[in-house]
């Protein structure tokens, strides 16, 4: 266990701050989030003065007290030296879901907090306790990959990286170390609400470390770091099959070599195709294994036509052929700026762009003319399943402007790009997925992956 001195300030050593100008920290007022950001403080202010600290407090408006604990946070901060932003979630709440729907909306605020200080890095405090609870929970619903736990880094939204450099440091540590600075901590009530789910992890898992409970931590950390190292393995081996095996065949089609599925079906090419058929479905999370696994043994032995998480597959002499399914396209709506569109595109629009309408290629009832050596049925179910975006009119199907796309970013109204996008991955990428998610981009033509920070450190995986 790492002391509460400067052990704790190499942990961030690792996180490539020095290169960022400015970096984001999630601070609540909780033990974690404070002690997260003076040490942050103390790090940059030694080893990378130029680097702007930025602490940022979201308030999701579902309790009374947190309106005074963001404004203790901004007194905190303010008596450091730190700037601070209180974010607010406004609007309406929905009914289920809501822990979710919370967990997504600040990750957004903090992001757009990110881009207006000019940085691409956000901090959290997520501490070895909170990843053995997770890790106890995905454990009790089966998820394989999930074991894994939080990762170190996670891509959020296409652009934005959110670090949690504590994973490896238990909660009391850092406790230790804010009651050594004279420091005091906000606890939320809501981390006593038996309610959650995590909660009844965290009460289960409690004890004083010379007890079960602390031995079992350490399991589900070893546990951790054990899928960790399985995922980021397999991942690679995904991705070297689909460079070797994998390429665009025509607009919203794949062609996969039929030896990916012979002689032997084995994890990576199982991993493989649950990972082409979600970017392809457009699905947020990879199809079912057992399922996938039988499709496989099917296309080893064409022809096999089938659908799956949104997409068609068929399996023919000349190689396995994927597809957007023409069943379940999105209706025509009105094109805005930041949507993602069927899981599959982000729509994006510069300053001054002309209302647009966006609707499946099929809404037009449009005519494709074959490519050479392309089947010329799943040619057309492919470009039905494209984007297409008219400037003006209402969202009517006749009046949809026949606009294709064509590699990555589709031809439409000024202002306006329909870029590729990789469904599991559209919103959180974690750092063990970073190679196979490269592999996809490459092969469906969706812009570079960017380097994670910590590229050229020293990292240890959680």
């Amino acid at each position: 266990m790492l002391s509460p001195s400067g052990d704790l300030l190499q942990t961030l050593s690792t996180c490539g701050l020095q290169s960022r100008p400015a970096v984001i920290a999630a601070v609540s007022g909780g033990s974690d989030s404070t002690a997260l950001l003076l040490l942050l403080k103390l790090f940059l202010d030694h080893a990378a003065p130029s680097t702007r600290l930025h602490a940022v407090t979201v308030d999701h408006g579902l309790r009374p007290e947190a309106a005074a604990e963001a404004q203790a946070v901004a007194r905190f901060s303010a008596e450091r030296g730190i700037d601070h932003r209180i974010m607010t979630w406004s609007g309406p709440k929905p009914g289920t879901g809501l822990a979710a729907a919370a967990r997504e909306a600040r990750y957004d605020l903090l992001a757009r907090a990110a881009r207006d200080a000019g940085t691409d890095v956000i901090l959290t405090a997520h501490t070895a306790d909170d990843q053995a609870e997770t890790v106890l929970m995905r454990r009790r619903r089966g998820e394989g990959p999930g074991l894994a736990g939080m990762a170190p880094e996670t891509l959020f939204d296409g652009s934005v990286w959110i670090l949690r450099p504590l994973l490896g440091i238990r909660r009391e540590t850092l406790r230790t170390f804010l009651r050594d600075e004279a420091v005091g901590w906000v606890d939320d009530p809501s981390n006593t609400d038996r309610r959650s789910e995590r909660v009844r992890a965290r009460l289960e898992l409690a004890g004083p470390p010379q007890v079960s409970g602390a031995a079992a931590i350490d399991g589900l950390l070893t546990l951790a770091r054990q899928g960790a190292t399985r995922r980021r393995h397999l991942g690679r081996d995904a991705a070297d099959l689909i460079r070797r095996h994998v390429r665009k065949a025509g607009p919203g089609l794949m062609r996969i070599d039929a030896a990916l599925f012979r002689p032997a079906i084995d994890d990576a090419a199982v991993h493989t195709l649950r990972a082409l058929l979600a970017v392809v479905g457009g699905t947020p999370h990879l199809p079912d294994e057992g399922r996938v696994r039988a499709l496989c043994l099917r296309l080893a032995a064409p022809p096999c036509r089938a659908t799956l998480s949104r997409a068609l597959v068929a399996a023919r002499r000349d190689g396995v052929w994927l597809c957007r399914e023409e069943r379940g396209l999105p209706e025509p709506q009105p094109a805005r700026d930041g949507l993602i569109w069927d899981g599959r595109f982000r729509i994006s629009a510069t300053a001054g762009a002309a209302a647009a309408v966006i609707a499946p290629a099929s809404a037009g009832g449009r005519q494709v003319e074959n490519d050479d050596g392309v089947p010329a049925s799943l040619a057309r179910t492919a470009k039905a399943g494209l984007p297409i975006i008219s400037s003006g009119g209402s969202p009517e199907i006749g009046h949809v402007e026949q606009r294709g796309v064509s590699g990555s970013t589709q031809a439409a109204p000024a202002g306006w790009t329909a870029t590729c996008v990789l469904a599991p991955w559209a919103r959180f990428l974690p750092c063990f997925d970073l190679d196979l998610a490269q592999a996809l981009a490459d092969a469906v033509g969706a812009p570079p992956v960017p380097v994670a920070p910590s590229a050229g450190h020293n990292v240890t995986p959680a």
